[in-house]
């Protein structure tokens, strides 16, 4: 990352002490900047006659040789009559290459307004693809004699030096980051503030000669003006505290010194890494450097007028206190009190401040475990822990359709594998940490403002980062200014920040708009506060550096949740030199390439086709074109994820690659072990204790990690339910077995099958007895037992502490009492799980143990009791699950996949028992278990395919017409599934024309 080189000298500021070394990682090398060849002089010399030739040669040379096209006077009939002649045909043609001209100049005008501003991106002249393409280019290669002028042009702030004292200016400190690092802006004049500068630096050094002094004392007060950006590279705190404190860990030093105080152009600072250029900061007293002046006297220039006025000013809010460096850290403790009422950057502290009571995070070289046993890493990854679990519902959703359609009674069995060891521990945290209902949030949030957006016709701003407060408000910081916000959404603490409440966000609801940010993934937290960086909109390669083990673990922890977020629709992302193993997680989404040659290979294509897919469609951006009319089905991202360090050559070729990659919607994220990375616009490291620095950006965070053994207990459950895998060994039992014989009567008896009821307990008095009953029902859906944490999340998704958890165990135990023999019926088990005694039974326990005795047990080998316990099964089914469970609870159902299993297992027996009576001619007895069956899952196509058959077994045409027509009406506008139609075909030939009759 290009560094400023500063040189002290022992002038009027005095000589500059040298500075302790800091650690590699935290310090970028220098990357060496490309100076300009004659070659781009040339570049710019034919750009500038090309420009002159079709800006100014073209309208001369049609005005000298064609004269002015269109008529005179306004044309009468007549001559609107006249043959066409070569004449007519020319001057058509000159009125379009005048048109073609105005459009071109048009487009240069734009270009050049947006390459001399610096703001924005160039306004899109209606069009002009290629014409405005064209105008890009030639402005671009004009302007190289401007860029390299200003390349080799001494820095301003030796103007204020005297040359006789051979002082070497400062070059502003920068990083490489649009807007100033992910929290500055990037859209600041350069010219005015460095001539400010310059100004400033004279008048200090006279004011110095003056008094005689060649040195300044280290308790003088001292300023520092915020330098212009050169290109990407922009001034930090953290890099004018290592120039001039010796130690960029001092930046908050500076920032308290400075914060809220109003600045030159009106604002104030507000957070440590949104600073602008031409900003006054005062600096503490040992601060040293040849760029930093002392306080003029009033009355001089506008720039000492400035630095004077800024003084002043800190003064009386110092109101005599004491020094600013002493009272800034009591200032800042004192307004950590109310930061959940100001913006989410304003209540993230420093990263010094940050205290050991809050919630510590896994390392990368452990699982990170808490006192339960459960794996901090995903307890404290709500967003990736949501995303694991819906997609992990789904796996096991697909695998039980599957298996429910591939056979009667199922090919792998109905219940879904119970996991065990490192794999039901990882279970149990992603239940634990989910909050599928901050995802919901997010994602309608999200996809709101787009469509709020594309119906003011405005585009989407470029969004670098977003910020999930710890009260649930949403941050968006922006690339650059972009306006006023749509209602809900309000403007933040500047113009680069848009907030959105969450009780504003609870009242959104679907729409029917593209994922505007799918690049978004969390990367850790900071003092509570969530951050999601937006990889695809990183201007080149976020670079990440520190030991391999903990690099793979962030790595693993970005795959896996952009693999299965839920604010994204569409995504590919690319795993290269690890994570082939992750791929089960999100086969669709998820590839693996061996090595960097096939990555470049690959890239080169996509980055071609991007450009000339966004050349046609007019697009400047992905952005764009996810607010048009195909933003459903193009414009998806493509995110890079390149664990293992690239050579010198491969950087190079990257670093080109990423040049245009955040208009693309392609993102890239490198491994490094020395942090030196050509063309990385974002440093990052992770150290061995979790922490996620990012320096330049004003960033230390906690880490969202995926250690190794925590990433195969994870995919070993995607694995286990993989739809596709073949299963080992005999089909699965139930995970309890009731004696349903009259001598297995339970002691409680609850139905969950239909309205909820409980036979054997007393009513629990008060408020409480929903709570008992809804921890009642979770522990008898899962009998192999249930974490205590996992228990607490489901009754409170919300948080709840240690000692209302244990009050709510200890009523439920007292609830469900003793067995005869004095053993309690709520019980923990070696692991530390809740189970229930056996005396304990739910009807679903018994519905289960009905169908597997009558499949796989008894009724195998007998008729007659096959029948009995199918007719017995049924008769059990008095509707849905937990019918009459109350709006608001049980909102843990939706991890479950009993919603999906009960119906199944309700249509398996129905199918079941209707093919024990078909077998003996008893259609209508077939009939009635259909239509039993039917009430409980009545989409289950295999019902409807029985019941046509059955219906066909009595001989009825009438009947069987009725049927079909009902069929037909529950189709609606989908129409009949191809294997239903043809059945009808096969069973009545004439249902069509039925069809046709009603149409």
């Amino acid at each position: 990352m290009p560094r400023r080189r500063t040189s002290s000298s022992s002038s009027s500021t005095g000589s500059s002490t040298g500075s302790p070394s800091t650690p590699r990682n935290r310090t970028p090398q220098a990357v060496r900047i490309r100076r300009r060849s004659f070659g781009d002089f040339v570049k710019a010399f034919f750009a500038f006659v090309a420009l002159l030739v079709l800006v100014v040669g073209v309208p001369g040379a049609l005005a000298m040789s064609v004269g002015w096209p269109l008529p005179s006077g306004v044309p009468e009939l007549e001559w609107l009559q006249k043959p066409i002649t070569t004449g007519t045909f020319l001057n058509i043609l000159t009125v379009i290459v005048w048109l073609a001209w105005a459009q071109f100049t048009a487009c240069v005008l734009v270009e050049i307004k947006a390459a001399v501003s610096g703001i924005g991106v160039p306004g899109r002249v209606p069009g002009s693809g290629p014409s405005q393409l064209l105008a890009r280019q030639l402005v671009a290669a004009l302007l190289l004699i401007g860029a390299t002028a200003a390349s080799l042009t001494p820095g301003l702030s030796q103007l204020g030096h005297s040359m006789e004292g051979n002082q070497k200016g400062t070059v502003a400190a920068a990083q490489q980051t649009p807007g100033g690092g992910l929290f500055a802006q990037q859209q600041e004049q350069a010219a005015s503030t460095a001539a400010a500068l310059a100004e400033q630096a004279a008048g200090a050094a006279a004011a110095h000669a003056d008094t005689g002094g060649s040195a300044s004392k280290a308790d003088d007060t001292k300023y520092y003006r915020i330098q212009p950006p050169e290109g990407r590279h922009h001034d930090s705190l953290w890099e004018i505290a290592e120039r001039h404190l010796g130690d960029g860990r001092r930046y908050k030093e500076i920032f308290d010194l400075n914060k809220d105080r109003v600045q030159p152009d009106g604002s104030k600072l507000s957070e440590a890494s949104l600073i602008r250029p031409g900003w006054i900061m005062e600096m503490p007293g040992d601060a040293r450097g040849g760029d930093l002046v002392e306080m003029p006297e009033a009355g001089g220039s506008a720039a000492q007028q400035q630095l004077h006025d800024y003084g002043k000013a800190g003064g009386d809010q110092a109101g005599g206190g004491g020094g600013h460096a002493q009272g800034g850290g009591q200032q800042g403790g004192g307004q950590q009190g109310g930061a959940a009422q100001v913006s989410l950057p304003e209540q993230r502290p420093a990263p010094d401040q940050q205290t050991g009571g809050h919630q510590q995070h896994a390392t990368a070289s452990d699982s990170a475990s808490d006192a339960f046993g459960l794996p901090q890493a995903l307890v404290g990854a709500p967003l990736l822990a949501a995303g694991l679990l819906g997609a992990l519902g789904r796996r096991r959703r697909q695998a039980l359709w599957q298996s429910a359609f591939g056979a009667v009674g199922g090919r792998r069995g109905m219940e879904p594998p119970t996991p065990t060891g490192d794999a039901a521990d990882a279970q149990d945290a992603l239940l634990v940490g989910a909050d599928p209902e901050g995802v919901r949030l997010l994602d309608r949030s999200l996809r709101g403002l787009a469509a709020s957006l594309a119906a003011e016709s405005r585009p989407l701003p470029t969004v670098y980062a977003t910020w999930l407060s710890n009260n649930g408000d949403l941050h968006l910081q922006l690339a650059q200014p972009s306006g006023n916000p749509p209602a809900p959404w309000q403007l933040g603490q500047d113009q680069t920040f848009w907030m959105l409440a969450r009780t504003d966000a609870e009242r959104y609801e679907d729409v029917d708009a593209a994922a505007p940010y799918p690049g978004l993934v969390s990367l850790g937290t900071m003092d509570d506060s969530r951050l999601l960086l937006n990889l695809e909109s990183v201007p080149g390669i976020v670079s990440l550096s520190g030991r391999e083990a903990d690099r793979a673990a962030v790595f693993a922890s970005v795959a896996a949740e952009l693999a299965t977020n839920g604010w994204s629709d569409r995504m590919t992302i690319t795993l290269v030199g690890f994570g082939e193993d992750l791929t089960p997680l999100a086969p669709n989404r998820l590839r693996h390439l061996e090595g960097i040659d096939d990555l470049v290979e690959t890239m080169e294509a996509e980055t071609r086709q991007r450009r000339g897919a966004l050349g046609a469609a007019g697009h400047d951006s992905v952005l764009t074109g996810r607010t048009g009319p195909a933003q459903h089905t193009r414009w998806a991202p493509h995110l890079v994820l390149l664990a293992a360090e690239p050579s010198a050559d491969d950087a190079i070729k990257l670093a080109e690659l990423a040049a245009d990659a955040s208009r693309l919607g392609i993102g890239y994220l490198v491994g490094t072990e020395s942090g030196d990375l050509p063309g990385a616009a974002w440093e990052m490291e992770i150290t061995g204790e979790g922490k996620l620095l990012a320096p330049l950006l004003g960033l230390e965070l906690d880490a969202q990690l995926l250690p190794v053994p925590l990433q195969r207990a994870v995919v070993e459950l995607f694995v286990e339910s993989d739809p596709e895998r073949e299963p080992q060994g005999p089909a699965t039992t139930p995970p309890f077995l009731v004696d349903i014989s009259e001598q297995g009567r339970p002691a409680v008896y609850a139905r969950l099958v239909g309205p909820y009821e409980i036979i054997g307990l007393d009513t629990p008095d008060g408020d409480r007895s929903a709570l008992l009953h809804e921890a009642l029902a979770l522990l008898l859906l899962h009998r192999e037992g249930v974490h205590p944490r996992v228990l607490s999340s489901a009754l409170w998704p919300r948080g709840v502490t240690d000692d209302v958890r244990e009050a709510l165990l200890d009523r439920l135990r007292a609830w469900l009492g003793t067995d005869p023999d004095g053993s309690p019926r709520l019980r923990t088990d070696s692991t530390g799980r809740l189970t229930l005694a056996k005396t304990v039974v739910s009807d679903l326990d018994v519905l289960r143990s009905l169908y597997h005795e009558a499949t796989q047990g008894r009724g195998v080998d007998s008729r007659a009791v096959r029948g009995r316990l199918l007719t017995d099964a049924l008769v059990l089914v008095r509707g849905p699950l937990l019918a009459d469970r109350q709006e608001g609870r049980y909102r843990w159902l939706t991890h479950e996949i009993i919603d999906a299993q009960l119906p199944l297992l309700v249509a398996d027996i129905g199918l079941a028992l209707s093919e024990f009576h078909l077998v003996k001619d008893r259609a209508e007895k077939a009939i009635e278990a259909l239509g039993a069956a039917l009430n409980s899952a009545p989409g289950d196509e295999r019902l409807w395919h029985e019941l046509l058959r059955a219906t066909h077994a009595t001989g009825d045409t009438d009947r069987l017409q009725a049927l079909a027509a009902d069929l037909i009406g529950r189709s609606g506008a989908r129409g009949l599934p191809p294997r239903t139609e043809a059945l009808l075909d096969e069973l009545l030939p004439t249902w069509r024309n039925g069809v046709a009759a009603v149409g």
